[in-house]
């Protein structure tokens, strides 16, 4: 199996590198800055969950964002909690495939997820991309969202952030990239180790299933954003704040929960879940070579599943609780 993701991998990152020099990817940034970030709508579902919508300058649209508020009132801290490769748009959110609601009924926390960005690793991308268009989520995130929503949300000032799968690095990556603003991370099954050859390959792959071309996004292999947005080389950009990695062995258990909580992947959960162990245990190695304080759990059993992702989240609130005061 883990062959056959390698193979169907290579085949989607060899079609991409066509794309890519036969010109198709876009030439220049996307210019311009429209009116400031804002809260255009609170749609209020029920006491807890509302839907958000931001408008974002860098991208010129409107982000809705699922939001979970603490009981009661006044001023909370945030948790900007991302979703999967879909962004959430393909039902596939933490609002519909776990119990996250009922965990955090009794925190103190704001819990942010956009419900947008298929395929953009959470990042901004050097090009706009033919199907994916303009993405510049890292500035969604670290400037525009938290700008927005301070006086609307009550949000204290104190962040934290947290992702899976193939987004759990790029939240590691983007509390790297804005120390001001986070006090904690926190990477579920995911693959921070990005710019070698397995990883170049990888996130071309995985991102051409989705219809992009990863090279808009850094650029061709060799290209320094590679290793710019791989947090497993900068280790020192996530000293002092709390950190959590988690993974598991791949070996199917009890944690998984039922079939309907298995993403779509481009191989089985079990194989998906040996190599994001494999991506997490090089962050930790780099993390402990740093000297800088984190906490790695890995799951003696368990695929690349929701429940496996719903165990690490409640897991993690050890970490990013007492980091966010909550």
């Amino acid at each position: 199996m883990r062959k056959t993701w390698v193979s169907r991998a290579v085949v989607a990152a060899v079609s991409v590198v066509g794309v890519f020099a036969s010109g198709v990817v876009a030439g220049a940034p996307a210019t311009g800055e429209p009116a400031g970030a804002r809260v255009t709508r609170i749609d209020r579902i029920d006491a807890q969950l509302s839907m958000v919508y931001v408008y974002s300058p860098s991208m010129n649209r409107v982000v809705p964002n699922q939001v979970l508020r603490p009981a009661g009132s006044g001023s909370a801290p945030v948790l900007q909690l991302i979703n999967g490769r879909a962004g959430g748009v393909e039902g596939d959110s933490w609002l519909a495939m776990t119990n996250h609601r009922q965990f955090f009924a009794d925190k103190r926390v704001t819990v942010v997820s956009p419900l947008d960005g298929p395929f953009s690793w959470y990042t901004d991308w050097k090009y706009p991309d033919p199907h994916l268009g303009v993405n510049k989520w890292q500035t969604y995130l670290t400037r525009e969202l938290p700008a927005a929503i301070g006086g609307p949300l009550q949000a204290n000032g104190r962040t934290a952030v947290a992702g899976l799968s193939l987004n759990g690095g790029s939240a590691l990556d983007i509390a790297g990239h804005a120390p001001w603003l986070y006090r904690a991370a926190a990477s579920y099954s995911g693959c921070p180790a990005i710019s070698s050859l397995a990883g170049v390959v990888g996130v071309a792959g995985v991102t051409a299933f989705g219809g992009g071309n990863a090279f808009n996004m850094f650029g061709p292999p060799g290209d320094p954003a590679w290793t710019d947005h791989d947090p497993s080389l900068h280790p020192s950009r996530l000293r002092g704040k709390a950190i959590y990695l988690g993974a598991s062995t791949g070996i199917p258990g009890a944690v998984d929960g039922p079939p309907s909580l298995t993403p779509q992947l481009l191989a089985g959960p079990a194989e998906v879940e040996m190599i994001t162990r494999w991506c997490t245990d090089q962050m930790a190695a780099s993390l402990r070579g740093a000297g800088i304080g984190h906490t790695y759990r890995v799951f003696d059993r368990g695929a690349h599943t929701w429940s496996l992702f719903e165990a690490q989240l409640r897991g993690s609130w050890r970490v990013l609780g007492p980091a966010l005061g909550a």
